[in-house]
């Protein structure tokens, strides 16, 4: 029987076929083929290890970047070195200039290097210089950033070589000072490759305890190559992160590695570093010893210049009476009640006089005061006030206000051009008139009602009878009009 479902087989032969590995041989050449296409470079390291075997004419050397844990073997041709007038020597700072080659027997890759020159301190002096300008440039130097360290750490890092003189300096000097100071002590590399990640480690570790108060990284003297490594710039911006202060004790006075200008604090020596980093007790119990004293003396001057100040207040004689010190003011302030009162009772005396004068016045201009006198008001029936004798007409019926009362009068005297009436005719007239007299207690003016002047020319004509009102005989009226 056949099987359709074995059709495709050919298909994944064909697809097996397609996936066949490369013999050993081909991939080796292919290697080959592509790095022998690469270029040699220059290649800056430390030289960690060497190894040249008699009368070889090549020497096998490993190089080390000072700034990572990288390291790369390279053959170098021992002429290359007599070329370059240097001696093959371990921990010297090189420059090789190196092609990458492959072995493909082997399948080995190989460096080759071609050239080596040493790296003078010249060049590296330069380097250090644009670097530090570098640094610089970012604000890492600048002293605004720098903080202050503690008066009295409670806690000291320090970061030093394995039983190192430095850490004997530090510690014995700080606690000669501060016998009570504790330390936190990492022991690291501080020359060669390592040097750089291990101190870098153990200040961040340092850094991030919380009960260290300050960092100090102390290292003896040197030489120039030997203090590298507290210039590499790794090491410097991890002091620049970090948040505890950090002194740098690197080497004696003359070295300047660039931890000095990053650190918070540079200390020319670790012993000068122990004496920055806590106070000497001795010194300050003398301090405040001598402070004590002076708040003493101060006090006692201040007590005694206060007492000599109260002696002499009361020895004052208005001290001695304190109801001196009082009475004059007392005397000033009656004296200034009295002038007050009189002041006040004159101006009231003024001014009642004044009214009083006023008042006078007033009833001396009043009409009423006319009025008493003798005077009286002579007005018409329609209250206009007689001021022309050309505007009385002859037998008009006039009001008379005198002081007490008013009455009404008719005149018996003709204007100029009239004919002035008889004698009888008058004397009836002036007895028909209708006095009325008020009473003194109403001053308000109550005027008779005057007759119409037609009703007035009638009774003129026929003379009416005396009236029991009238009070005043008809000889005075007829007189006074």
């Amino acid at each position: 029987m056949t099987q359709p479902a074995r059709a495709p087989l050919p298909e994944r032969a064909a697809d097996t076929t397609a996936e066949q590995p490369w013999p050993v041989r081909l991939l080796s050449a292919k290697m080959g083929e592509y790095i022998a296409k690469m270029s040699a470079v220059w290649v800056e390291g430390q030289i960690v290890e060497l190894n040249h075997r008699g009368a070889a004419q090549y020497c096998y050397l490993t190089l080390r970047d000072p700034d990572a844990d990288v390291s790369l073997s390279v053959s170098m041709p021992v002429r290359a070195f007599d070329v370059a007038g240097m001696p093959m020597s371990q921990g010297a700072r090189v420059v090789a200039h190196i092609k990458p080659g492959f072995w493909p027997k082997r399948g080995t890759l190989q460096m080759e290097g071609r050239a080596i020159r040493p790296v003078g301190e010249g060049e590296l002096l330069a380097r250090l210089e644009q670097l530090k300008r570098i640094l610089a440039a970012e604000g890492l130097f600048a002293a605004e950033r720098k903080r202050r360290l503690p008066f009295l750490p409670g806690c000291v890092g320090l970061i030093c070589g394995r039983n190192s003189a430095a850490e004997r300096d530090v510690v014995e000097n700080a606690r000669r000072r501060w016998p009570a100071l504790r330390f936190e002590i990492r022991q690291v590399p501080v020359q060669g490759t390592d040097a750089v990640s291990a101190v870098r480690a153990a200040l961040v570790d340092l850094d991030a305890q919380t009960h260290v108060d300050v960092i100090v990284v102390a290292r003896g003297g040197g030489s120039f190559e030997d203090l590298l490594p507290f210039s590499n710039e790794a090491l410097i911006r991890a002091v620049a992160d970090a948040r505890t202060p950090v002194v740098s004790a690197i080497g004696h006075d003359i070295d300047t590695p660039l931890l000095d200008f990053v650190a918070d604090l540079r200390a020319s020596t670790p012993t000068d570093a122990a004496k920055r980093i806590v106070p000497d007790a001795a010194s300050e119990l003398a301090g405040l010893d001598r402070a004590r004293g002076r708040i003493r003396a101060a006090q006692q001057r201040r007590l005694h210049g206060e007492a000599d100040r109260l002696r002499t207040l009361r020895s004052r004689p208005v001290l001695a009476s304190p109801a001196a010190m009082i009475e004059p003011h007392l005397r000033q302030i009656q004296a200034l009640r009295l002038r007050a009162r009189q002041v006040v009772s004159a101006r009231v005396d003024r001014g009642a006089d004044e009214i009083v004068h006023l008042r006078a016045r007033a009833r001396a201009l009043s009409p009423q005061s006319t009025l008493d006198r003798g005077y009286a008001v002579v007005s018409h029936a329609d209250g206009r006030t007689v001021t022309d004798r050309l505007e009385v007409e002859a037998r008009e019926v006039l009001r008379v206000r005198v002081a007490r009362g008013d009455f009404a009068v008719t005149p018996v005297t003709a204007r100029s051009g009239e004919p002035e009436p008889s004698s009888t005719q008058a004397a009836k007239t002036a007895t028909a008139t209708k006095t009325t007299s008020r009473s003194t207690r109403n001053k308000s003016t109550t005027s008779a009602r005057p007759a119409p002047r037609a009703k007035a020319a009638t009774r003129a004509r026929t003379p009416p009878a005396v009236t029991e009102k009238s009070t005043k005989s008809s000889e005075p009226t007829d007189a006074k009009a």
